[in-house]
């Protein structure tokens, strides 16, 4: 039998780069709902446990995003030991280590997970596979996030959303929450890939696994789910508020809510805000003969 790592890699041969929501405060209030954490990564398992069968030389690897930091958990490449137990004993430390960081802070609500920061370490991680030379995995990276979008990473996100545009690399989500992700609504639009929340929670192996199983290759020859009302709105950087008009530093691009008289991301002086005189606009219409 010819080893693995003598094969040459085919279009159909996938590097899956999973992120897994672990923000405790998001959990905590899906306690009273029958979808709990621990049900969520029996789904999981069992996905990533289909991944690897389609062919013995796909490759996954889980990163969990938490409320104060972000790891990888687990490498199929590289673990020695069952999937399962490793994933799961990785990721049960990360929980923990991450929930103690988080008690000296008071959290309103559910928290916002640290999206922005699982996204560069999967686009790192890719990176190094591409530099390993012409042949390797066709990389993907799927997005299983509940948490609400947090409007202080959106510069950060987006700027991750545009290095998986320009290295080709879809974005797929799978919202697990009960509100909709403007944030992975514009990285699944941008970037090709495929957004999904599924109406029954119950089912989310069936829907990864009808949905999100398939390879980049196989993907021209199967009708997806297609977005819809993809929410383009962005964040201003003064208050991180949701705006739908705003004002841009024709300099570095950033967004404000209001005017400001210099730019607080690369110091541009900004012009005053004009008011147009309707006495000065009337004499321009007028030709010069005063008709």
């Amino acid at each position: 039998m010819t080893p693995v790592s003598s094969k040459l890699y085919t279009d159909d041969v996938s590097l899956l780069m999973v992120l897994i929501d672990t923000n405790p405060y998001f959990w905590s209030s899906m306690k009273n709902t029958a979808f709990t954490f621990s049900k969520f990564l029996s789904h999981v398992l069992a996905f990533l446990n289909s991944i690897l069968l389609l062919n013995q030389m796909n490759q996954v690897v889980v990163i969990a995003t938490g409320y104060n930091s972000c790891d990888y958990v687990f490498d199929s490449s590289s673990s020695s030991m069952q999937r399962a137990e490793c994933l799961l004993e990785k990721l049960e430390d990360f929980v923990d280590k991450d929930e103690s960081l988080s008690q000296e802070d008071s959290v309103d609500g559910v928290g916002f997970s640290l999206l922005s920061g699982s996204l560069s370490m999967a686009l790192c991680y890719i990176q190094r596979v591409f530099r390993t030379g012409p042949l390797h995995p066709q990389p993907r990276i799927l997005c299983l996030h509940g948490s609400p979008d947090g409007p202080g990473q959106y510069v950060a996100v987006m700027n991750a959303i545009f290095s998986a545009q320009r290295s080709m690399v879809p974005i797929d989500s799978c919202v697990i929450g009960s509100q909709h992700s403007a944030f992975l609504q514009q990285a699944s639009y941008i970037t090709g890939g495929v957004y999904l929340k599924p109406q029954v929670s119950d089912g989310l192996f069936q829907y990864l696994s009808t949905v999100c199983a398939t390879d980049l290759y196989s993907r021209a020859f199967l009708q997806l789910p297609r977005p819809v009302g993809v929410d383009f709105r962005a964040s201003c950087f003064c208050h991180k508020n949701t705006i739908d008009m705003g004002y841009i530093c024709s300099v570095c691009l950033s967004i404000f809510c209001k005017h400001h008289k210099k730019c607080s991301t690369c110091g541009s002086n900004f012009g005053e805000a004009r008011k147009q005189d309707p006495s000065a606009s009337d004499q321009r219409r007028k030709t010069p003969d005063g008709s």
